[in-house]
């Protein structure tokens, strides 16, 4: 004989204007689990409030499995052993996705330059592409970021609109340094915002050992404030020595 072939019944909102993204993923991972699925539409707000009341439950997707009611896509993930994400979770990747991307960046702009992927423009270039990003991701929510910036810098603390002005000094000052242009500009602003941030940094962390996140990717980061905020703000500063270095 052979095998039986696992069956499940699924539950989701596909409408003339919104098909609920959670019921696609709820039938991709029950097809990669090996179910055949009875996929069943609710088709309109009044099929959806009648289902929710019916099966006393306040979300959809919902799958059933041998007529046990699993639940919704986070449920599902659990039946199958999955990790399900935390959204109040601290989290390290996007700081890190930031700076492999502008590492990369770096090393394909250094080869269409130069014929070589490792040059020591490369490693300025890495520097300075990470700063605009990183301004980039502050300036598109300029307010929150200067919030949640007021929790531990310095100067800000003391001078409300630095979080304001921020931003714009570290995008300003990575555009310069990567054309090598106004040196006399670059130079002192990365220096000046750089030196605030790490002793900033290193007193919140290490002296007054306080939990925050870090306002450096934007303001909704789930980034802690810690070594990787100190390494950020120490480089700014290493890469405004080394051009202070080479003009001066």
């Amino acid at each position: 004989m052979g095998c039986m072939t696992k069956q499940a019944t699924l539950y989701r909102m596909v409408m003339p204007g919104h098909t609920c993204p959670y019921g696609l993923k709820a039938k991709y991972l029950l097809e990669r689990k090996g179910f055949t699925v009875d996929d069943r539409w609710l088709e309109t707000r009044e099929q959806t409030d009648a289902f929710k009341a019916e099966h006393d439950v306040k979300t959809t997707p919902q799958t059933f499995i041998d007529g046990r009611r699993i639940g919704g896509y986070d449920d599902l993930r659990r039946h199958f052993g999955l990790k399900v994400r935390d959204p109040d979770a601290t989290s390290y990747r996007p700081v890190i996705a930031l700076f492999v991307m502008t590492a990369l960046m770096a090393l394909a702009t250094s080869h269409a330059a130069y014929g070589d992927a490792l040059t020591v423009r490369a490693a300025e270039w890495f520097i300075s592409f990470s700063m605009i990003v990183l301004a980039l991701l502050k300036l598109q929510d300029v307010d929150t970021f200067a919030t949640m910036f007021l929790n531990y810098d310095l100067l800000a603390k003391r001078w409300v609109p630095y979080g304001f002005v921020y931003p714009f000094a570290e995008g300003l000052a990575g555009v310069l340094m990567t054309a090598h242009a106004l040196p006399w500009l670059s130079i002192p602003v990365a220096l000046f915002i750089g030196g605030i941030g790490a002793v900033s940094v290193f007193k919140a962390v290490y002296i007054d050992k306080r939990e925050l996140k870090c306002a450096c990717v934007g303001g909704g980061s789930k980034v802690p404030l810690g070594f990787i905020s100190l390494t950020e703000n120490l480089a700014m500063l290493a890469m405004a020595v080394w051009m202070m270095r080479m003009w001066f």
